[in-house]
């Protein structure tokens, strides 16, 4: 079975995103859709890499609502100091360490903070031991280590390596 439906998650969403970007439950769409969530898993079945077991699915859920309000809360702070005045703007490079081993743990870490406005991933170290951000208001550097740590970091952690 893995060998002619090798992500099945992938094919179910892929499934359900088709009709929804096209507007349409027409049944060609609906077979189309069919076809592209069975064929692309398995044309990129060897792009894809090697499978991570994720733990505890609660907490994917729970750190997907904290991203998605954080992105919301972010995108009303940058507009406030984008409308505001520069001198208000405090932006910062800021070297992170990192508790992840993961490798797909500190990559969505990276990705989760360049998804919300006004931080972006600059670099992630050799030894992914530390991601280097870039900010664009930090009034206290260590707040926002923590803030990252706290929110992004710890649910990972228990996500992908328990």
């Amino acid at each position: 079975m893995k060998r002619w439906l090798p992500y099945p998650q992938v094919s179910l969403v892929l499934l359900a995103v088709w009709p929804m970007l096209n507007s349409t439950l027409a049944p060609a769409h609906l077979l189309l859709g069919a076809f592209l969530a069975w064929s692309l898993p398995l044309l990129c079945n060897g792009l894809l890499g090697r499978r991570v077991p994720l733990r505890r699915p609660l907490h994917i859920l729970r750190l997907l609502a904290v991203v998605m309000a954080d992105i919301v809360i972010a995108n009303f702070r940058v507009a406030r100091l984008i409308l505001g005045p520069a001198s208000a703007l405090r932006p910062a490079f800021i070297e992170v360490p990192l508790d992840l081993r993961e490798p797909y743990a500190v990559h969505t870490l990276a990705s989760i903070i360049t998804l919300t406005p006004g931080t972006i991933s600059s670099r992630i170290s050799q030894d992914r031991r530390r991601l280097l951000v870039h900010a664009l208001n930090v009034p206290d550097r260590q707040e926002l280590i923590n803030d990252i740590k706290l929110r992004y970091e710890q649910p990972l952690k228990e996500i992908f390596e328990c």
